[in-house]
């Protein structure tokens, strides 16, 4: 699937799919990430409609996705709680210029995902704004200290969600880490009560097909009415 790249405030920001999208995916990456995207495009030429993927790049993973400050849970690195500028890169930044590469039109979809952290982001800011028609967090961390407390409160605006889970991932050492298990179907449980929802287990741990599994996550979101 070729690629066509630009900068936008320092970020370079990597495009595929058609240019006349049905739904447009939106997914923070930074350097591993994009290493993964091969495999994921791959995947998602079983989107069930045209696409295009804008993913954009970002500098500082645990700054730049996570939506307050919290001590590191696991290495030294702590999260220092920069979500609210992404966000407003993809708001008043991004989506500004995405015209002048794709043909977008009033009704194109417009899904926010990504993995992990990038998948927890990915909820919390569709909580800040009504923007996104769709979210696909695959194995999102929503062990985040605080998660499950603030999106009580703060309930997710989108109409349609994708969630996954490696099913060995809540079964590690670290106390933090395996509360993730609970958290999702907590999430789970609170989004039934909202909007089109569904909650994937895949085989294998966090690591396990990263791409395949973010891939499967947005083609969810663009037929969330497909069960295969």
């Amino acid at each position: 699937m070729a690629e066509k790249m630009f900068e936008l405030d320092g970020r370079r920001v990597r495009l595929y799919g058609t240019e006349s999208p049905e739904i447009l995916f939106l997914q923070p990456v930074d350097e591993r990430d994009a290493l993964l995207l091969e495999p994921q495009l791959e995947a998602m030429e079983r989107c069930p409609v045209p696409f295009a993927l804008a993913a954009f790049e970002v500098n500082d993973w645990n700054r730049d996705l996570s939506p307050w400050k919290a001590p590191p849970v696991f290495g030294k690195i702590p999260f220092d709680g920069g979500a609210e500028e992404t966000l407003r890169f993809i708001t008043d930044r991004l989506m500004a210029a995405l015209p002048s590469h794709l043909a977008l039109k009033e009704e194109t979809g417009l899904c926010l995902g990504g993995y992990s952290l990038a998948g927890l982001f990915s909820l919390w800011a569709s909580s800040r704004t009504a923007l996104f028609t769709g979210v696909a967090a695959a194995s999102p961390s929503v062990w985040f200290p605080g998660w499950i407390d603030y999106v009580k409160e703060h309930p997710i605006q989108a109409p349609t969600v994708y969630l996954s889970l490696g099913e060995r991932e809540e079964r590690t050492k670290n106390p933090v880490m395996a509360s993730v298990g609970a958290c999702i179907r907590e999430q789970y449980a609170l989004l039934q009560e909202r909007c089109i929802v569904t909650l994937e287990w895949n085989p294998g741990n966090h690591f396990q097909d990263s791409g395949k599994r973010t891939a499967r996550a947005f083609c969810w979101t663009a037929d969330p009415e497909r069960k295969n």
